[in-house]
């Protein structure tokens, strides 16, 4: 498990942007069974989240059609947060960073790491934007 006085910069990131911070199963549990629209970050200290990942979302939310509700988890630090989330996101692999989109309880849009590396911010943000103008 990651330092606290590491993780915390991390997820200020997002929680200054209006994300709700979950770090227990049954917020999370809870949020991802929600009505409405929920964004579900899996936020991380790796370079792809710092460089894309969170950067991408808040451009994402930043104008134009969003969930109602915007939501994330630590990776390596909120442990038992991140399995009741992985557990929403069936049935794609457990991936750090990623990014699920519930409609209704249902996971309807889902960008796994490998989707992350590699890409800009924006790539990130547009692929995001587009979803959001299907599902928000």
């Amino acid at each position: 498990m990651y330092p606290e006085t590491l993780v915390r910069p991390m997820k200020s990131e997002l929680i200054s942007a209006g994300f709700e911070d979950l770090t227990t199963p049954e917020a999370v549990d809870s949020a991802a069974k929600s009505s409405g629209t929920v964004l579900m970050v899996v936020n991380s200290v790796c370079g792809c989240a710092a460089g894309a990942a969170r950067p991408g979302v808040k451009l994402a939310i930043g104008t134009g059609k969003k969930p109602g509700r915007l939501t994330t988890v630590f990776a390596g630090f909120d442990t038992e947060a991140v399995n009741e989330a992985r557990k929403h996101f069936a049935p794609f692999p457990p991936s750090s960073p990623s990014i699920a989109l519930f409609k209704d309880g249902k996971l309807v849009h889902f960008v796994e790491r490998h989707h992350i590396e590699g890409r800009s911010a924006q790539m990130i943000a547009d692929n995001l934007k587009a979803a959001f103008e299907e599902f928000c």
